[in-house]
């Protein structure tokens, strides 16, 4: 007996309905297993065709990342190639701005002829350009301080010599009485006269270290405080009884 909702076409009904009523039929149970063998077959070869599909959207999308990722690269080695030319573009601009600016790089080099000068010897060239504009500069300096000082110096004498023509302006007799030129003269004359002497007996000419070793000893003796004053004395009392 077949149970109720199988079909008579089922194999395996086909089976069980062999095997009952305690009768076998040999040619049926063949013909049943067959059909089913040939069912399992059809159901594998299927699902082995579903899932040998290629799956075309999962490979666009590896294929459209790949290409995203070489495009990156490509924008990267692009862009640190740009990079890299400007770099070197303004390093040549800097060393064709010394050379034209540093005048020792415009003088022709015998010693090299006629090659273009190295990026060493431009860069030595201009080391030795600016140590001489800072000893340029220095000296310079120096020169403007001293000019500062002759100017103070000058402004100092200017208010000095201001001072005494207004004194004399003030008083325009104050000056008769003054000692004339030809006196000073006179005097200093005669103090040089003095230490001459002195001099002239105590001083060696035979070499130049007798010379030195003389001078010292002679302004040590002769040219003492206490010995000017008794030779200035001594002239300007000649003089007074010369005057008067």
């Amino acid at each position: 007996m077949t149970e109720a909702g199988a079909s008579p076409e089922d194999p395996w009904v086909k089976v069980e309905y062999a095997y009952s009523d305690n009768s076998l039929d040999p040619g049926l149970f063949i013909e049943s297993t067959h059909k089913g063998s040939v069912v399992s077959r059809a159901n594998s070869i299927g699902s082995t065709s579903a899932s040998s599909v290629p799956n075309t959207d999962d490979e666009d999308s590896d294929y459209h990342q790949e290409s995203y990722k070489e495009s990156y690269k490509d924008r990267r080695r692009r862009a640190h190639t740009q990079a890299e030319q400007k770099r070197r573009d303004a390093i040549k601009r800097g060393y064709d701005d010394l050379q034209t600016i540093v005048p020792t790089c415009q003088q022709q080099d015998f010693s090299i002829g006629s090659q273009k000068l190295s990026k060493a010897i431009v860069l030595q060239k201009t080391i030795d350009y600016i140590q001489f504009l800072h000893k340029e500069k220095k000296k310079q300096e120096e020169e403007v301080s001293t000019l500062r000082k002759d100017v103070m110096a000058l402004k100092i004498m200017k208010v000095n010599y201001e001072q005494i023509v207004k004194a004399h302006q003030d008083n325009p007799h104050e000056g008769e009485d003054q000692v004339s030129d030809q006196v000073k003269f006179n005097v200093f004359q005669g103090i040089m006269d003095s230490l001459f002497q002195s001099f002239n007996a105590s001083i060696s000419v035979a070499s130049f270290q007798e010379l030195s070793a003389c001078v010292f000893s002679w302004i040590e003796e002769h040219c003492k405080p206490q010995t000017l004053r008794e030779i200035v004395i001594g002239v300007l009392h000649q003089l007074k009884n010369q005057l008067y």
